[in-house]
């Protein structure tokens, strides 16, 4: 099991809200497919699948504030 958390993005920036997902629970997904859309106060950006895997749930919703290192989403890794 995966977990997909918010990533550090420097300049002191601690939290991110969820602006949409791109994908559903118990979803196919290529490693590199756009999973998330999160908006900070400066920039908007997607976080990434880390892995080629099944989407096993969704944590965050959209419009959620999330903190950086929490977790958003889990899934299961191929192979």
């Amino acid at each position: 099991m995966i977990d997909i958390m918010l990533p550090e993005m420097g300049e002191d920036i601690e939290e991110a809200t969820i602006s949409f997902w791109h994908v559903e629970e118990g979803e196919h997904v290529e490693e590199g497919m756009d999973l998330v859309e999160v908006t900070t106060d400066k920039s908007s950006f997607n976080i990434p699948a880390p892995a080629a895997g099944v989407i096993t749930e969704l944590i965050a919703t959209e419009g959620e504030t999330v903190q950086v290192g929490n977790v958003l989403a889990r899934m299961e890794e191929e192979g």
